[in-house]
């Protein structure tokens, strides 16, 4: 199984500091969908993993967030591909859950759902958090410089190796043509 996990805001979706809220406030990064819908027309079976902290602080309930990711499948379905599950932390920063990123629960939970090792899988992310998630269960981080991702770069330590790439639509294309 060809695994692609992907971060949503500032990967898929614009960032926002004052959240996602609401279907309308949630807009997709240009080509960040299109290449969804292409990575899964390659094989790719493709995780949308999220921390959702606004949910703690009640600044969002679960059926807008529900209507957020059933906007995200149906563009995503309109460019002839298919996102086979969404994992969300609704959990706040001090709560001390294991699914919040950098902890490794959602993660953990795809492989579970999958029955796959994670060893092979993709993680594609814009903060640290994502990147120290995939390497805590020994998946391959991507950094794109789109949401955080710019500010994460000049934050890496000078030894860090990490594939960094301007979006995710580079990093399709890249999974599309790899390096001889």
């Amino acid at each position: 199984m060809r695994l692609l996990i992907v971060d949503r805001d500032g990967v898929i979706n614009e960032e926002s500091p004052t959240f996602i809220k609401s279907p309308e406030e949630w807009h997709a990064i240009p080509g960040s969908i299109e290449a969804l819908a292409a990575a899964s027309q390659m094989g790719f079976t493709i995780y949308v993993v999220s921390n959702q902290s606004g949910l703690a602080r009640g600044l969002i309930d679960i059926e807008q967030l529900h209507r957020i990711h059933a906007k995200m499948h149906a563009e995503v379905k309109r460019c002839g591909g298919r996102i086979d599950g969404i994992l969300f932390c609704p959990h706040g920063p001090d709560d001390g859950c294991h699914c919040r990123k950098p902890k490794p629960g959602m993660l953990e939970s795809i492989a579970e759902r999958t029955g796959t090792s994670l060893h092979d899988a993709i993680f594609v992310g814009d903060r640290l958090s994502d990147m120290q998630a995939a390497r805590a269960v020994g998946a391959r981080a991507v950094l794109v410089e789109t949401g955080h991702g710019h500010e994460t770069v000049t934050r890496l330590p000078a030894h860090e190796r990490l594939a960094v790439y301007p979006d995710l639509a580079a990093v399709v294309n890249r999974l599309r043509c790899p390096a001889p």
